[in-house]
C-alpha cells in the first residue's frame, strides 16, 4: 500500500550559505522525516552577493509537512506561493491582539497586498504594525499599541532575512556561559538558612534581591516556598524576574526553554512577550492572581502572602510590567 506524499516548494534568499540557513533547512527536513530536492540554486560569487535556492519538500503526511513549513520560517524560508500577512486590530491600549507576531532583531519582510515590505524600526520583542494604504510596516512597542492600529498575527506572510555568519569568535554569548563553582556551596547555604531562622525568630524582616536566573535554573519553586513559609517580607527584583516567572507559570518555559526537559520550544522565544501581553490585558499581576489566570510562581506567592515587591525596569525594557 503506497502513501501519497505531501509536497511543497520553499524559497530561500539572502546570505543562506554564510548564515547556514540552507544546510539547517536540509537538516530540519530530514530530522522531521521528510525529504527534499533542490530545484534551483544560485550561489553569490562575492561575500556581499545574495544567494537563491528553490527547494521541493516532501513529507509522509500533512501534519509533518505543516511542522516542517512552520519551522522553516524561522530560517527565513517562504513558500513559493506565499500567502499575505494576517492582521488584527488593537482593541485595548497597550495590549496586542492574541496571537500577535513577536519581532526579532533580524531584518524582516512582510507580504502586504502582493508586495514584500521591509519592516521599519526593526527591534526585538515588538508587534509589527501595517499600513496597507501607505504600503508600510514597522515595529510597534507596547506603549504605541493604540486602539485601531493594525498588527500582524500568526506567521503567514512573514520572512526573516538571514544574516551573514560572522567569521570572528564572539566575545560574549548570552546565557551560554559555564557556571564556575569556586567555593563549596552546601555549607554557605546552611549558614544562610540558620541566619534566616534567627532573624525571623527575633521578629525582624528579610529582604530578598533576586534575578531571573531563579526561574531559568528551576529554583523559583524554592523561592515560592520560602515566601509561603514566611521567610520573605520584601522582594527586590528586576522586571525580568516577574516576566519570566509569569512565562513559566503560563507556558512552562523560561526564555522559550522548557523547564521540565531543558529543550527549546518552537516559537518559545515569543513566550515572554505573550506573558507580558496577558498581564497588560488583565490590568495587573494582582488581577491575574485574583482571576486564577496566574496560578503558580514567585509573583503569585508574593501577592498571596502580602510581600512588598519592588520591580525595577530599564530604559530599553521591551516588556515592562
Amino acid at each position: 500500500m503506497h502513501t501519497s506524499l505531501q509536497r511543497h516548494t520553499l524559497v530561500l534568499e539572502g546570505h543562506i550559505i554564510d548564515s547556514l540557513a540552507l544546510p539547517q533547512l536540509m537538516d530540519l527536513v530530514m530530522d522531521l522525516g521528510g525529504s527534499f530536492e533542490v530545484q534551483e540554486l544560485r550561489v553569490g560569487k562575492r561575500k556581499t552577493d545574495a544567494s537563491y535556492c528553490r527547494i521541493d519538500i516532501s513529507a509522509p503526511d500533512g501534519d509533518t509537512l505543516d511542522e516542517i513549513l512552520r519551522r522553516a520560517r524561522g530560517l527565513g524560508a517562504v513558500t513559493a506561493t506565499e500567502e499575505p500577512v494576517r492582521t488584527a486590530v488593537v482593541q485595548q491600549a497597550g495590549v496586542y491582539p492574541e496571537g500577535f507576531f513577536s519581532s526579532s532583531n533580524l531584518p524582516t519582510q512582510v507580504l502586504v497586498d502582493g508586495r514584500w515590505v521591509l519592516v521599519e524600526r526593526q527591534e526585538m520583542d515588538c508587534a509589527i504594525a501595517v499600513d496597507r494604504v501607505a504600503g508600510r510596516a514597522w515595529c510597534v512597542p507596547f506603549p504605541d499599541a493604540t486602539p485601531g492600529v493594525e498588527v500582524i498575527v500568526g506567521h503567514t506572510g512573514v520572512r526573516v532575512l538571514p544574516l551573514e555568519r560572522s567569521r570572528q569568535t564572539e566575545i560574549f554569548s548570552f546565557m551560554s556561559s559555564e557556571v564556575s563553582a569556586e567555593k563549596p556551596k552546601k555549607l554557605l547555604i546552611a549558614r544562610i538558612a540558620e541566619e534566616m531562622r534567627t532573624v525571623r525568630a527575633e521578629g525582624q524582616r528579610i529582604l530578598v534581591v533576586s534575578g531571573p536566573a531563579v526561574v531559568h535554573t528551576g529554583a523559583a519553586r524554592s523561592l515560592s516556598r520560602l515566601i509561603e513559609l514566611g521567610y520573605v517580607q520584601v522582594l527586590f527584583a528586576g522586571n525580568a524576574l516577574a516576566v519570566h516567572d509569569v512565562e513559566a507559570a503560563l507556558f512552562g518555559t523560561a526564555l522559550g526553554v522548557n523547564l521540565a526537559s531543558g529543550t527549546p520550544i518552537e516559537h518559545g522565544h515569543e513566550h515572554h512577550m505573550r506573558a507580558v501581553n496577558r498581564v497588560r490585558a488583565a490590568g495587573s499581576l494582582r488581577a491575574m492572581v485574583a482571576s486564577g489566570e496566574l496560578a503558580s510562581g514567585v509573583m503569585k506567592s508574593a501577592i498571596d502572602h502580602r510581600v512588598e515587591v519592588v520591580l525595577a525596569g530599564s530604559v530599553r525594557d521591551a516588556g515592562p510590567l
